[in-house]
């Protein structure tokens, strides 16, 4: 497959493709890019492998020059990948006292007498059993893994309950959830709604006492907004880049159990023989294999005509470890990934900076975050390598304690953060704050505290246990004093469809009182689809173009999973209020890449896929220099008759051939989503089921 070659044009001829009507000052490169077919063998020094054969991914030698060691060959070979990490260690509780034992069986007893131990009701069934794990998980912490072994079998829960709930995976942050969890409260009720297949239905949302929470009211009026300057900056957005370094190609692409692309994966209705082999580049249910992630770097500077000056910076909304399951991952392999992803970032991107956020899951336990508030050992369980040490010292200096230490330590290293961030990084779950000379104030959170992370279900109805919000107020309220204009970096969307972030905490943003004069834009990830949410006044109550304050950009995915086509998207940012002036969305056809096996001349193509003002604003008068602000958006979901189809729902996909239509239904909870900021607001007004168009 040649590729389509042109010379370089300015954007206005690109988004001519989406109708466009005004001419921008920036250029772009050509309008496709398909770079070499051979991988390019000097992006490293050495291989455990001949990195030149197309039969095999290449496995790269990785050093990590913050933990001072080389990762071995073991940890990424697609032959050899193991089943449970038992290097690490995976703490649990203390037991408790005798006098705790005997309140938690007191209330066990008295509940047991008052609903009966045979009822029918799902609910209090569900309760019953997360009393039985409580009692276990406090009087003898270590049968607590056994216990739920135990119970996943009898429910027939799974198919591998010893892989997913045993001492060296998920059964031991369940057996300390267990132990401190309001189980016969908002906690248990909230877990058997999300984790016992909705057996309790979805309780209330507490209501949100802001109480002494802002350190000063929100100015009225608000001050006047920065004039723009005229001047674009253009920033890339990456996100979900699943790097995986064990794809195996060749292997089943087609799996009945995802991830796929491994040489553990089979078809169940053709176990000894595979149909549909892996590509080279990879899959629609696969993650991105080394090559489509060497191919994606490679083709973003031309085509984004970067070549020469980089980007002004770069966002990664996170997630660049791929999907194994919990008994496949160890910390070794999640630190071996961040070393990978973000030395890739730095020598193919340009000199510009990357401001990271932390995906669910680069992280292990995947997911998984222990709070400070915990205490102890528990509250430390994340001090990776030298966790002795760790313990004794705190973690200062350079001692890779934390995965926060490590991956903040890596951005030290890359020269992407300032001293100051990277304190910050290491005492804060990876949330920094950087004040750039410019104006701009960038604000990366964890949002493993907004999410089913499991420990988050200890004391749900306390908002922000771990101080990631607290975090965020503070450094919006230092914005607001000194005038910075401020860009919030997350991962997990805090609202669209609901199904990912936890109510009580997406409540408690601060966008209502830092909108629109201090934030100017969100972005997220996670999703792997294009999509948008936008914020209104006092909790989107009242949802109109006047009411409407700041958007969430969720970017599009780099990793094909699942069912989706690559993507990246760069934005044009005006100099002086940093508000977005159009935004460029480019992808790559994943369902072409079979055809690209067999041969080195061309890797795959990325192509220009939209323009976000010309695609979205065909019916909206709005100024041509004017940024696609809130309002902007909120104009956008009231042209129904053009959007979601074929429009948006196309776009979010990336185009797919996987793309499920949208009509009908769809459409209403499509935009209800759109005007989602929370998940409490998406609870309380949208249809469930329509979140995601991948097929």
């Amino acid at each position: 497959m040649a590729p389509i070659l042109r010379p370089p044009i300015r954007v206005c001829v690109l988004v001519a493709l989406s109708q466009a009507i005004v001419t921008l000052s920036l250029s772009y490169g050509p309008s496709s890019y398909a770079p070499p077919g051979a991988f390019p063998t000097s992006l490293y020094d050495s291989y455990y492998n001949d990195p030149t054969a197309t039969s095999a991914q290449p496995q790269p030698v990785i050093s990590d020059p913050v933990l001072h060691k080389v990762f071995v060959p073991e940890l990424t070979d697609p032959r050899t990948i193991p089943q449970n990490d038992t290097r690490d260690l995976h703490l649990l509780p203390s037991p408790a006292s005798g006098k705790s034992l005997l309140q938690v069986a007191k209330a066990q007893f008295g509940w047991m007498a008052a609903n009966g131990l045979l009822s029918s009701d799902k609910c209090k069934g569900c309760v019953l059993i997360l009393q039985l794990a409580q009692f276990i998980s406090q009087a003898a912490p270590e049968q607590g893994p056994p216990l739920l072994e135990f119970i996943c079998q009898e429910m027939k829960l799974s198919d591998k309950c010893a892989a997913q709930f045993g001492p060296t995976s998920f059964g031991s942050v369940l057996t300390q959830v267990f132990a401190k969890a309001d189980v016969q409260g908002y906690d248990g009720q909230l877990i058997c709604n999300g984790f016992f297949a909705g057996s309790c239905p979805l309780p209330p949302t507490p209501p949100l006492n802001l109480t002494g929470w802002f350190a000063k009211p929100k100015p009225n009026p608000l001050p006047a907004p920065k004039m723009p300057s005229g001047e674009r900056l253009k920033v890339l957005h990456l996100s979900d880049f699943h790097l995986d370094p064990r794809y195996a190609t060749g292997s089943e692409a087609n799996c009945s159990a995802a991830q796929c692309c491994r040489d553990n994966t089979f078809n169940a209705n053709s176990p000894n023989q595979t149909l549909f082999p892996a590509p080279r580049y990879g899959s629609y249910l696969c993650d991105t294999p080394f090559s489509l992630a060497a191919a994606a770097l490679e083709a973003i500077p031309p085509l984004t005509g970067t070549e020469q000056t980089g980007f002004a910076w770069t966002i990664f909304t996170g997630d660049l470890v791929s999907h194994d399951p919990e008994n496949q991952q160890s910390r070794d392999y999640v630190m071996y990934e961040e070393r990978v992803v973000y030395d890739l970032f730095k020598r193919t991107l340009g000199p510009g900076p990357v401001y990271v956020a932390l995906g669910n899951h680069d992280t292990y336990d995947q997911h998984q975050a222990a709070p400070h508030s915990l205490g102890g050992a528990e509250a430390e369980q994340f001090s990776w390598s030298v966790f002795l040490v760790c313990l004794s010292f705190k973690g200062i200096g350079d001692i890779p304690c934390r995965n926060y230490d490590h991956v903040a330590g890596l951005w030290k290293l890359e020269d992407w953060l300032p001293g100051s961030a990277v304190l910050q990084a290491r005492s804060h779950y990876a949330a920094y704050s950087v004040q750039r000379r410019d104006g701009l104030r960038l604000i990366s959170l964890n949002s493993d505290f907004c999410t089913p992370n499991l420990f988050n279900y200890i004391n749900l109805s306390i908002p922000d246990k771990s101080g990631m919000l607290r975090f965020l107020t503070d450094q919006l309220q230092d914005a607001e004093d000194v005038g910075d204009r401020v860009w919030i970096i997350g991962h997990v969307p805090t609202g669209w469809d609901a199904t990912d972030a936890l109510e009580v905490p997406s409540n408690l943003c601060g966008v209502d009182r830092f909108s629109p004069h201090v934030i100017a834009n969100i972005f997220f990830g996670h999703t792997h689809e294009d999509m948008f949410s936008i914020y209104y006044t006092n909790n989107g109550t009242n949802q109109t173009a006047q009411t409407a304050i700041t958007t969430s950009w969720i970017g599009p995915s780099v990793t094909p999973f699942t069912n989706l086509n690559s993507g990246f998207r760069v934005y044009e940012v005006d100099s002086a209020t940093f508000d977005i002036v159009d935004a460029h969305t480019w992808r790559s056809d994943v369902n072409s890449y079979p055809g690209l096996d067999g041969q080195t001349e061309f890797g795959p193509s990325y192509v220009y896929e939209y323009s976000t003002r010309a695609a979205y604003g065909k019916n909206i008068t709005w100024d041509a220099n004017a940024p696609l602000n809130a309002t902007w958006w909120h104009l956008v979901t009231e042209r129904t008759s053009f959007l979601p189809p074929p429009a948006f729902t196309n776009f979010q996909t990336k185009q797919s051939v996987h793309t499920r239509p949208c009509t009908g239904s769809c459409i209403t909870a499509k935009i209800c989503y759109m005007r989602s900021g929370s998940s409490s607001i998406s609870i309380q007004n949208c249809a469930p089921g329509f979140g995601t168009a991948g097929g």
